[in-house]
């Protein structure tokens, strides 16, 4: 019972705002929400793109502040995103000055995917920019059961870029461009023309929409001026870019991917880091070009050379010819493999099935 009352009169002081010797003490939240309200005094002009945005009238400066609380509710995330900026912003910045694209755009790339390669949507988006699948092909990326390109950064990097390029021919305005980046272009070509408004703020869109183009603007204050908004980095906080060689191998075979990451002197993970876009544990018959680790390439070739020629000489393939009443169980206890074994070296999961007259390949 004295333990109860002690421990009550501890939470009684503690809501209070006195500490146990008496002493008064602000309550622990007030000086973060203080800093909230004044992070959100947004002084214009601020714009997008070049593209002013309108802050005179009260409900897109409401939109603009909801959007700018969330986000600084959230500091840790910043943080990482601010550390993350070093390792990609470069690159980003350089392709669109190329192209002759406002340097505003790199920011789409923060609230798609936090700067992460293996981040995903509900509606199968993936990778840094968020491409579905479709708009992925579209814009020359390679997407099959071998590779993803939507994970690569520098080549998802510039099909955003080109389709970026490509809204905004559409639509001549950057803030539409980037809401039909989220919505879709023929979708907002509908609302267009239903709604007869050609202006981001006046649309009525879906909230994701409307919220898009507003937390972009915010991410932009935040990450362009870190001080302002209470995140005091130094230099060596950042990360470093990364810093690879890359080697260009042709295959007779598919060929295990730990054999790549041996002859970089390397591990396995390394190399799926490096090469994001690469599914599975084997690269398949064929030519690649592959990022291993910076010094790496100068003694590539000829390991692997080495250690290919070895594989094979350990690894003799067999071919077997699916029967009937065959199943990947049965062929697997019949060749005294694992079955998990003989599903990767086949590209086939749980769920597939075989027919008869169908090729497998099995490693004696």
């Amino acid at each position: 019972m004295k333990k109860y009352l002690l421990l009550l009169s501890l939470m009684v002081l503690f809501l209070s705002g006195s500490n146990v010797t008496g002493e008064t003490t602000d309550h622990p939240d007030k000086d973060s929400l203080s800093s909230l309200v004044s992070a959100i005094r947004v002084n214009g002009p601020v714009t997008f793109c070049g593209e002013e945005v309108p802050l005179d009238n009260p409900e897109y400066r409401e939109r603009l502040e909801k959007e700018l609380l969330i986000l600084l509710w959230d500091k840790p995330q910043i943080i990482l995103w601010l550390k993350r900026t070093t390792r990609y912003f470069p690159y980003i910045e350089w392709a669109l000055a190329q192209n002759n694209m406002p340097d505003d755009l790199k920011y789409l790339a923060v609230v798609e995917s936090a700067l992460l390669s293996h981040a995903g949507s509900p509606k199968g988006a993936a990778g840094y920019w968020q491409f579905i699948k479709s708009t992925g092909l579209k814009y020359g990326l390679a997407i099959d059961r071998n590779f993803d390109e939507r994970h690569n950064f520098y080549a998802s990097t510039r099909a955003a870029i080109r389709y970026l390029k490509d809204l905004y021919d559409l639509f001549d305005s950057w803030t539409l461009a980037t809401a039909a980046y989220n919505l879709g272009e023929a979708n907002l070509k509908n609302e267009m023309a239903l709604q007869q408004v050609d202006t981001y703020y006046e649309f009525y869109l879906p909230q994701e929409t409307q919220r898009y183009i507003f937390k972009i603007i915010a991410v932009k204050l935040i990450l362009s001026d870190p001080v302002r908004y209470g995140f005091h980095l130094q230099p060596a906080d950042y990360y470093a870019p990364e810093s690879f060689d890359r080697v260009r191998i042709t295959l007779q075979n598919k060929t295990p991917l730990y054999l790549v990451a041996q002859a970089a002197g390397t591990y396995f993970k390394k190399i799926k880091d490096l090469n994001p876009e690469i599914i599975g544990h084997d690269l398949p018959k064929g030519t690649h070009l592959i990022a291993v680790p910076k010094g790496a390439g100068e003694t590539f070739h000829d390991r692997f050379a080495d250690l290919a020629k070895k594989w094979q000489e350990e690894n003799q393939t067999h071919i077997y010819i699916v029967q009937k009443g065959d199943s990947l169980s049965t062929i697997a206890d019949r060749f005294n493999v694992p079955l998990p074994a003989l599903l990767a070296w086949n590209d086939l999961n749980n769920n597939s099935y075989i027919h008869p007259g169908e090729e497998l390949v099995i490693y004696q």
